[in-house]
């Protein structure tokens, strides 16, 4: 299933709903930060871009889903912040090289339907951020208490709308040492890389000769 942008425009408007808070881990990695622009890739409602707001002069936001954008653009004006919405592609990101100094990328890598794709999207967000910039990285995890594998794997995972309808969404589920491998595959270098809250993290920043 690769049209999870599809997905998630049929299910945006709940989603948003039960995404009201950025995650603590992402809050966190931008304690202290500063940035001129800032991106965030697969931004959903934008509740992280909200906090990078607080941070950078100018936050761009890319998403595929256009149902998301929307429900992104309603926060931003009800919380007063601003952000250019950008409908775009995770493995084709539609800016030019080095163009933010500092972004986050979080729940939306392992939407990805391949690893060659998940590459090559850590490829494009390492080729958008600048040199000396930073991203925090994150997917999940079968660390997660709700899986019983040890090693990666593809798997789909239901959202339920109101009605009772059931939406299936493609997951590639990493185990951390995966994470890790396609960390060490990508034009990244990485900082940190640790589990939290059944979610696999890491702390990036593109790779120099």
């Amino acid at each position: 299933m690769t049209d999870v942008h599809h997905t998630y425009d049929r299910i945006a408007g709940h989603f948003a709903q039960t995404r009201e808070y950025p995650w603590p881990e992402v809050e966190a990695f931008l304690d202290g930060r500063t940035a001129e622009v800032a991106l965030d890739l697969g931004c959903g409602n934008g509740r992280h871009a909200e906090v990078l707001a607080e941070c950078a002069d100018q936050v761009v936001c890319v998403d595929a889903s256009t149902g998301l954008l929307r429900e992104a653009r309603s926060r931003s004006v009800e919380r007063d912040f601003a952000a250019a919405l950008v409908a775009g592609d995770a493995a084709r990101v539609p800016l030019r090289a080095d163009a933010v100094d500092l972004a986050v990328y979080v729940a939306t890598l392992h939407h990805l339907p391949d690893r060659a794709a998940r590459v090559a999207s850590l490829d494009e967000l390492a080729r958008v951020l600048d040199p000396g910039g930073a991203a925090v990285v994150s997917v999940w995890s079968t660390e997660h208490d709700r899986f019983d594998e040890r090693e990666g794997f593809d798997t789909t995972v239901d959202w339920t709308l109101p009605g009772g309808e059931t939406v299936p969404r493609f997951y590639h589920v990493y185990d951390p040492e995966e994470f890790d491998a396609d960390l060490a595959d990508s034009d990244f270098a990485v900082v940190e890389s640790f589990v939290s809250s059944g979610n696999c993290y890491a702390v990036v920043t593109p790779e120099t000769d």
